[in-house]
């Protein structure tokens, strides 16, 4: 069973709180859907062949954190945390992985994600995306890791079922 301490995103408010908490939401989602598991379990594969697990989830948001607000607005060369190229797969192997490993990475990149955001004048602010070779909007960046968060929480869902029948929020 896992408790839901998620704080959910203003009914009213600017575009900018709205997109902020929203992500904070999917972000403490994925949180609780890992709750309460242990590394063994968080490593359990649901539905195999698919090496998908709960761990592998927060390794490949750990990357999607560093590729979008970190290399987009402060280092573009900034390596990524699983991989030694940009192979946002690589982090789904979460079979040597261990809950403090992947959640320290994950809560750290997470950490400088937020930082990024709140210091921006706006959300106009503009950054290299060096996999798209273009510059992208602080907006797009926030839509676009929101939508990768409520995607695979999705599969946080499903996974966490398969392991021992939590289900819902």
């Amino acid at each position: 069973m896992t408790s839901d301490r998620r704080i959910g995103p203003p009914h009213l408010g600017s575009e900018r709180d709205t997109l902020r908490t929203f992500l904070d939401y999917h972000r403490a989602t994925l949180a609780m859907k890992c709750e309460g598991l242990t590394d063994e379990e968080l490593r359990r594969r649901s539905s195999p062949p698919s090496a998908l697990t709960l761990l592998g989830l927060v390794r490949h948001l750990a990357e999607v954190e560093r590729a979008w607000f970190r290399r987009v607005f402060e280092d573009h060369e900034a390596p990524m945390v699983w991989s030694d190229t940009v192979d946002f797969q690589a982090a789904y192997d979460a079979s040597a992985s261990t809950r403090a490993e992947a959640f320290a990475a994950w809560e750290a990149e997470v950490e400088v994600s937020r930082r990024i955001e709140r210091e921006a004048a706006s959300l106009e602010l503009a950054g290299y995306q060096p996999r798209w070779g273009e510059r992208v909007s602080l907006r797009m960046v926030l839509v676009h890791v929101l939508l990768e968060y409520a995607r695979h929480n999705g599969h946080a869902d499903f996974l966490r079922e398969g392991i021992d029948g939590t289900v819902g929020a």
